[in-house]
């Protein structure tokens, strides 16, 4: 099992920046595809990125695509961590952002039923 916290979001003008990051308890961290998902009220949940065990290969959704960067760090057990780098935002962009754990991998990577493991969400807001 891991567990997952999220820190970072806050309350960004347009075309600013903000770094989100995803803490990781359990030694399995480096076990996992992590993913971020994003909802926005009265919207489904979606996927914004995802990033492999090695942290070599990255998928982003078409909407963040060029804006957002993903990143883990797992060299020791002490820097279990996931980021989400977002610059330029947008006031689409508002939304809680949640990171996940992917453990049901034949389920396709960017659909939020692969990912068994939450955190509890943090509120990123943009405004114009």
């Amino acid at each position: 099992q891991v567990q997952l916290i999220e820190s970072g979001g806050g309350l960004v003008q347009a075309g600013g920046s903000l770094r989100l990051s995803c803490a990781a308890s359990g030694r399995t961290f480096s076990s996992y595809v992590m993913g971020w998902f994003r909802q926005a009220p009265g919207k489904e949940r979606e996927f914004v990125a995802a990033i492999d065990q090695s942290g070599s290969t990255t998928y982003y959704a078409d909407s963040v695509k060029g804006r957002f960067t993903i990143s883990r760090d797992s060299r020791d057990n002490a820097k279990n961590t996931m980021y989400l780098q977002m610059n330029s935002l947008k006031p689409e962009d508002t939304a809680v952002y949640y990171c996940a754990a992917r453990n049901r991998i034949l389920i396709t990577i960017t659909e939020k039923s692969g990912y068994g493991y939450w955190g509890q969400g943090t509120q990123v807001t943009v405004s114009s």
